[in-house]
């Protein structure tokens, strides 16, 4: 496992799901920026995580992924409190539904700090906008990130978890001020905006960002169907390809550490986003990162690919 500075830091909650499925309970490493930051890694682009992990068996289990992937240690903040736990019921279809066992464990814990030099991308979202301090921590350290830095995004609501669904909204309207690429399911986009068509939403997010320079892109995702691009320069639907699917578990996760990834592997920042034809190259990294996906559908768990996994011509 590396100690270095990483080019991609992704923050946010690392945590255990215990996946039910018929008869079988399994725990395996999750949380959504740590299925993202093992994703990015195993595509084999630098990555540092800050997260806090537990002492106990499973924080040494979630240690043990990291090193696994080659994700950079730095940032990594410890504690004795017990390891977060996320239960995921999945039905007949492969899809998972989420609980999650909270108090008095790790993933509230995270205190803010500096990025460290060179950070050219900084992805956040998920649980960690919840939970307290870890929340006001993602948000000081979003908000203060250079301007240089590219930040996305991944909404990923848990209204299991969210008690004061208005101090939420607030908090990510104000995080998303700041954001420059936004990925978003339609099903965050129905508890964010109720009754409002999702390109719409989506579109709205795109206002917030021209009126505070921030965002440029908004991805919204519908399962397996396609992902629509919304931007100030017009929208484009790139579709899913069918895939078998084992469950949907990391499914998100690994698109979005393959969008970055990618994007970052072409040499691209935030002015790529604006640039001309930037709906195209925007329309490339989706299906880049749909391939990506398509990997983990197939697996069990959130086991995300490596690049021999992937076409050789997908960077």
């Amino acid at each position: 496992m590396r100690d270095h500075a990483a080019v991609i830091v992704v923050m946010g909650e690392a945590l255990v799901d215990l996946v039910v499925a018929g008869d079988t309970v399994t725990a395996a490493p999750g949380g959504a920026p740590y299925n993202v930051a093992r994703g990015c890694a195993r595509l084999g682009a630098p990555t540092a995580l800050l997260t806090t992990l537990s002492s106990d068996g499973f924080g040494v289990r979630l240690a043990a992924g990291l090193a696994e992937a080659g994700v950079a240690v730095g940032l990594l903040q410890r504690t004795d409190r017990p390891t977060t736990l996320a239960v995921a019921e999945v039905d007949a279809a492969g899809v998972a539904g989420y609980c999650f066992y909270i108090e008095g464990t790790s993933a509230s814990l995270l205190t803010p700090g500096p990025l460290p030099e060179p950070t050219d991308v900084l992805v956040t979202g998920g649980l960690g906008l919840v939970l307290e301090p870890t929340a006001t921590a993602l948000e000081s350290i979003v908000m203060a990130a250079d301007r240089d830095v590219l930040v996305l995004v991944d909404v990923n609501c848990r209204p299991a978890a969210i008690g004061d669904r208005g101090a939420y909204v607030a908090r990510l309207s104000r995080i998303l001020s700041r954001a420059d690429v936004v990925k978003v399911s339609d099903e965050d986009l129905a508890y964010l905006h109720p009754g409002v068509p999702p390109e719409l939403a989506a579109a709205r997010l795109v206002t917030i960002g021209e009126a505070s320079a921030g965002v440029r892109a908004v991805l919204v995702t519908t399962g397996g169907t396609a992902t629509t691009i919304v931007t100030a320069l017009g929208s484009s639907t790139v579709p899913v390809d069918a895939v078998p699917v084992v469950d949907t578990i990391g499914a998100g996760d690994a698109f979005t550490a393959g969008f970055v990834t990618w994007w970052r592997d072409g040499g691209r920042g935030r002015a790529a986003l604006t640039a001309e034809g930037a709906l195209d190259v925007l329309a490339a990294a989706v299906r880049a990162a749909h391939q990506v996906a398509a990997v983990v559908v197939g697996r069990r768990g959130a086991d995300p690919p490596r690049r021999a996994d992937l076409p050789v011509d997908w960077s």
